[in-house]
């Protein structure tokens, strides 16, 4: 049931929905009642909604330095599907949240990445899931969410241009952790720790494509924030 609930909307559910799914197929002592609170808070709050706001999202403050990654990456583009169909209607923008919290599942260690996709100003796709392997610092988790956020913006301006969507120009991707930012963004900076190199990569190339743009916002300001953290019960929706 919650599982649709997160499908038909309710992302703000998502992160609690997650962690309990964990424990799905052998249930302990306690995790009814944690469930019950989860209904709880549906209660409480049954009144959210989605808005569809069509307008492209103004990122006008955030300014990014033209780097040459010639000499890094190559010329590399983006790839464009050659059997797309002609585009029609207005231009549409993506703008993709991503964040991580690490250490979330104290069982395995693991951190989780949260994302939030949205296209102009409205949230069409939310992701909140345990990372793959147990990351040791949080420079670590925020690269491996930054490079599956990095993945599902291509895979979105695929469909979209499959559908004869017009899209143009790069992605907006947003970060809390400066020095993910900082090391995806700026070509003479190097890599923090080793094993994250696959990840590392990914992010960078799709920058040197002119795929997306990685900045850096507040922690405060990063809605994604409730896709890999539990709201207190008096938050509300947001």
């Amino acid at each position: 049931m919650f599982q649709w609930a997160v499908t038909l909307g309710r992302f703000d559910i998502m992160c609690a929905v997650m962690t309990m799914d964990g424990f799905r197929c052998q249930p302990r002592i306690g995790h009814l009642v944690r469930l019950k609170r989860i209904f709880g808070f549906l209660k409480n709050y049954k009144s959210c909604s989605i808005k569809f706001r069509t307008e492209e999202p103004d990122h006008s403050a955030f300014q990014s330095e033209d780097f040459n990654w010639n000499y890094v990456y190559g010329d590399v583009q983006e790839d464009i599907p050659t059997n797309m169909p002609k585009a029609k209607g207005r231009e549409v923008k993506i703008t993709m949240y991503a964040d991580a919290n690490l250490y979330h599942d104290k069982v395995s260690g693991r951190s989780v990445t949260g994302l939030l996709l949205m296209l102009n100003s409205t949230p069409i796709d939310w992701y909140s899931k345990k990372q793959g392997s147990v990351e040791t610092a949080t420079y670590g988790s925020e690269f491996v969410a930054a490079r599956i956020g990095t993945d599902k913006i291509i895979e979105m301006r695929y469909m979209l241009r499959m559908l004869g969507v017009p899209v143009n120009g790069p992605s907006i991707m947003f970060g809390d952790n400066l020095a993910v930012v900082n090391s995806a963004s700026i070509p003479e900076d190097s890599l923090k720790k080793r094993h994250n190199a696959l990840s590392y990569h990914r992010v960078r190339e799709a920058i040197a494509a002119k795929i997306i743009k990685f900045h850096h916002i507040s922690g405060k300001e990063n809605p994604a924030d409730v896709l890999t953290k539990f709201l207190p019960s008096a938050i509300g929706c947001l």
